[in-house]
C-alpha cells in the first residue's frame, strides 16, 4: 500500500502460508478479516472509485513443484476431459483493469480491494502502449483488458539515481516504483517516468474466443502489448519444464519476473472450477525464490545519513548474484548484526530479491575460522566521534551531533534544495561538497550569502554556472512557507506533515512558541514528530539559521487563510471516515471549513455527525454506535451544504 516493504515477498509468503496451516488446524480462530480471506487493498483517499465489473482477485501462489502437481490434481478432480494450461511469465508491477467502450478507452481502474478500484484513468493515458482506440471488426461493444504496470530496469535505475542526487528516499525495486508513480497526482510527472504495460487477460460478456489462448492472440491483434513468452502446455510435466527454462533467462528480459502463472485455458473449465473468497480455483502462481550466493564478508563500515542514522553496510568478495556483481549488503541495523551471529571472514548467504542493495540472509557456520571476531556496532560517530543515541522503540542508531557532523551537514543542505524543498538547480551533491570543503557553506543560510564572484574560481563551475545558481538561489526566495518547513529538514517532518503544520501554525513563529499539547492537536503530529519538533527550535543555533533565513527574504509565513463562505456547519464538529467517491478527504475537509464547520480526527461526545464513507473505520463506528452519533453519507452531507 505504501511501497516500502520492510520484508522481501518470499518471507511475506512463508507467513501467509503458515496463516493459512494454522487456520485449517483451528478453524475456530479464523477472523473474517485475515488475509486469507481478503485481497489487500491500495485504495487511495486521493482518487474516486468504481466497483469492478468482475473482481480483480489475487492468486494462489506456490514455490514447489509438488504443490503444483496438486494443483493440477484438484483442476482434473472437477473437470473432465482434456485440461489444457496456459503458461505466462508473472511480471512484477502493478495491475490494471481497463474498460473499453465502443473501442475507446473509457476507465483504468487499480486492484484497490479487489471490489473497487481508484480511477487512475488519466495517469494510465500518458503510458505510450496502451491503446487509447481499439479499431477491429471483431472488437466486442465492450470488454475489459487487465493487465501490468511495469517500470523497466534501465528507467527504474535512471530514477533512483535522480532521487539520489535529490536527496530523496530510493524506491526499494522496479514494482514499488510503477505502483508508486501510477497514484501521482500529476499525470505530467507520470508520463516522464516512461512506463510499459503488458496485458494478461481479456474479459466480457462477448469475446471473441471461448479459451484464454485465443483471446490473449486476439489482444496482440488488436494493437495490445502482449509478452510473446507465453506457452500452451499440454500436462503438468510440461508446466514444469516452462517453470525451469526461466528460471535464469527472465534476469535477460528489461522487466522484474517473480514467477510463472499457470491458468486453465478452457473458459467453460474456468467457470466450473469458479473462486475462492480470495483466488480463482483454476489459476496458481508458481513463485521463484530469491536467488542466493556465498561469499566472504571482508569488512563492516558504517555509514551516516542525512537525519543522523548510521547504517552498517557489509563489504564482501565480489560475487555473481542475478545478473550483476555484488560488493556490498545491506545490515539494517544493530539487530540484524546480533540476529546474525555476524564474525570477520564468514562466509554468508546473500540475497537479491528485489532490492536495490542485496542483503545477508545467513552464515555458513560450519565453515568459520576457530579465532575470528565477532561484528560488533560501534558506539561512536565515524565521522565526528560523537557518541550515538538509540531511542525507545527505534531500530537505528543515530550521532546527536546534527549541527556539527560533516555528512549530516552536507546531507541537510542537499535536503534544501532539492527538486521538491526549495528546488535550486546547479547544486548538486559534488558542488554541495566542494562548497563545504572549501568553507563557503556550513549551513543552509549561509547559500544566501553566497555570490557568483565565490563560485567562479572554482573548478568545475565558471561564469554561467555560477550565475546561474546565484540566480536560481534568489528564485527560490519564492517557495511557499509548507516547501520550506519541509526543507529545513526537521526530523520526521515529511512533505505531508509539513503542509499540515503549515496550516495550523500560519507562520513559523507560531510554530517555534508552540507546546507539545498544540502540536499533538494537529492531525498526523505524534508525540515523536511533536518532540522532533520542539528539540530543533530549542537549539539556539537552529533559531539563529531561521533567523538569518528570514532576513534573506525567504516565506516563513503561510497565505492568508480562505473567508468562511457561509455557516451551514457552523459549530458542528465533523469526523471525516472511510473511502468516498464523490470528493477526496483533503476536498471534504476544505468544504467543512469552508462552511464554518470544524474537522475532528476522533469520535467523541463533542461530535455533530460522522461524515462516512465506505469502509468506515470499525473503531470509530462502535464509538459512534455507543454515543448514539449519526453518520451521514456523502450524498446526504452535499445536500446539507447544497451541492447536490
Amino acid at each position: 500500500v505504501h511501497n516500502q516493504p520492510v520484508i522481501s515477498d518470499f518471507e511475506y509468503d512463508l507467513l501467509l502460508n503458515e496463516l493459512e496451516t494454522l487456520e485449517k488446524q483451528h478453524p475456530g480462530f479464523v477472523s473474517q478479516q485475515s488475509p486469507t480471506l481478503r485481497v489487500g487493498s491500495d485504495l487511495s483517499r486521493e482518487f474516486r472509485q468504481y466497483d469492478h465489473k468482475y473482481p480483480m482477485l489475487s492468486l494462489g501462489n506456490t514455490y514447489s513443484f509438488e504443490e503444483v502437481r496438486d494443483f493440477d490434481n484438484r483442476v482434473r478432480k472437477t473437470v473432465r476431459g482434456e485440461i489444457v494450461y496456459v503458461c505466462e511469465l508473472k511480471f512484477d508491477g502493478a495491475s490494471i483493469s481497463i474498460s473499453y467502450l465502443g473501442g475507446l478507452l473509457e476507465k483504468a481502474l487499480t486492484r484497490g480491494d479487489g471490489s473497487r478500484g481508484d480511477d487512475v484513468s488519466e495517469n494510465v493515458r500518458t503510458i505510450k502502449n496502451i491503446p487509447q482506440v481499439v479499431e477491429s471488426p471483431d472488437v466486442p461493444a465492450s470488454f475489459i483488458a487487465r493487465g501490468e504496470i511495469l517500470m523497466p530496469r534501465s528507467v527504474f535505475n535512471e530514477l533512483n539515481e535522480e532521487r539520489a542526487k535529490e536527496g530523496l528516499n530510493q524506491f526499494a525495486n522496479p514494482r514499488n516504483a510503477a505502483s508508486g508513480t501510477l497514484k501521482l497526482l500529476d499525470s505530467s510527472i507520470v508520463a516522464a517516468r516512461k512506463l510499459d504495460c503488458l496485458f494478461y487477460s481479456l474479459l466480457g460478456d462477448d469475446l471473441p474466443d471461448d479459451n484464454h489462448h485465443g483471446n490473449l492472440q486476439k489482444m496482440h491483434e488488436w494493437g495490445f502489448p502482449v509478452s510473446d513468452s507465453y506457452r500452451i502446455c499440454g500436462n503438468i510435466d510440461e508446466v514444469i519444464g516452462f517453470i525451469q527454462f526461466w528460471e535464469t533467462r527472465r534476469n535477460d528480459l528489461p522487466f522484474d519476473t517473480d514467477g510463472v502463472v499457470i491458468k486453465v485455458n478452457s473458459l467453460e473449465q474456468q467457470k466450473l472450477l469458479g473462486f475462492t473468497a480470495k483466488s480463482p480455483r483454476w489459476a496458481i502462481a508458481y513463485k521463484y525464490k530469491p536467488e542466493q550466493a556465498l561469499t566472504r564478508l571482508l569488512s563492516v563500515s558504517f555509514q551516516v545519513g542525512r537525519t543522523g542514522a548510521v547504517t552498517p553496510v557489509a563489504n564482501l568478495e565480489p560475487v555473481q548474484l542475478a545478473g550483476t556483481t555484488v560488493k556490498r549488503a545491506s545490515l539494517h541495523n544493530a539487530d540484524q548484526i546480533y540476529l546474525l551471529d555476524l564474525h570477520l571472514n564468514d562466509m554468508v548467504y546473500v540475497e537479491k530479491g528485489g532490492e536495490i542493495i542485496p542483503k545477508i540472509v545467513g552464515v555458513e557456520k560450519a565453515s568459520r575460522p576457530g579465532k575470528s571476531v565477532a561484528i560488533s556496532f560501534i558506539d561512536k560517530c565515524p565521522e565526528c566521534g560523537t557518541e550515538l543515541v538509540r531511542n525507545d522503540g527505534e531500530a537505528n542508531h543515530f550521532c546527536p551531533n546534527y549541527l556539527h557532523c560533516p555528512p549530516q551537514i552536507k546531507g541537510r543542505i542537499e535536503h534544501f534544495i532539492s527538486r521538491r524543498a526549495m528546488d535550486i538547480e546547479g547544486l548538486g551533491e559534488e558542488t554541495t561538497d566542494l562548497l563545504y570543503s572549501r568553507g563557503l557553506i556550513r549551513n543552509i543560510a549561509d547559500l544566501y550569502d553566497l555570490s557568483a564572484d565565490q563560485l567562479i574560481p572554482l573548478e568545475r563551475l565558471g561564469e554561467k554556472s555560477s550565475s546561474n545558481i546565484i540566480r536560481s538561489i534568489e528564485e527560490s526566495k519564492n517557495v511557499p512557507y509548507s516547501r520550506v518547513l519541509f526543507a529545513l529538514g526537521i526530523r520526521h517532518v515529511g512533505e505531508t506533515v509539513a503542509r499540515k503544520i503549515s496550516t495550523k501554525f500560519r507562520s513559523i513563529d507560531g510554530l517555534i512558541n508552540a507546546e507539545i499539547e498544540e502540536l499533538t492537536a494537529t492531525e498526523e503530529i505524534g508525540p515523536k514528530i511533536a518532540s522532533s519538533i520542539k528539540s530543533y527550535f530549542i537549539d539556539p543555533e537552529n533559531i539563529e539559521i531561521i533567523s538569518r533565513l528570514r532576513n534573506a527574504g525567504i516565506h516563513l509565513r503561510g497565505e492568508t487563510e480562505e473567508t468562511v463562505s457561509g455557516d451551514l456547519l457552523k459549530d458542528k464538529i465533523i469526523v471525516i471516515s472511510g473511502v468516498f467517491r464523490l470528493h477526496t478527504r483533503d476536498e471534504y475537509k476544505k468544504l467543512i471549513e469552508k462552511y464554518g464547520g470544524k474537522n475532528s480526527s476522533s469520535v467523541s461526545s463533542n461530535t455533530s455527525f460522522i461524515l462516512a464513507g465506505d469502509n468506515m473505520g470499525p473503531s470509530k463506528r462502535e464509538k459512534a454506535v455507543e454515543l448514539g452519533i449519526e453518520m451521514k453519507s456523502e450524498e446526504e452531507f452535499l445536500k446539507i451544504i447544497g451541492e447536490i
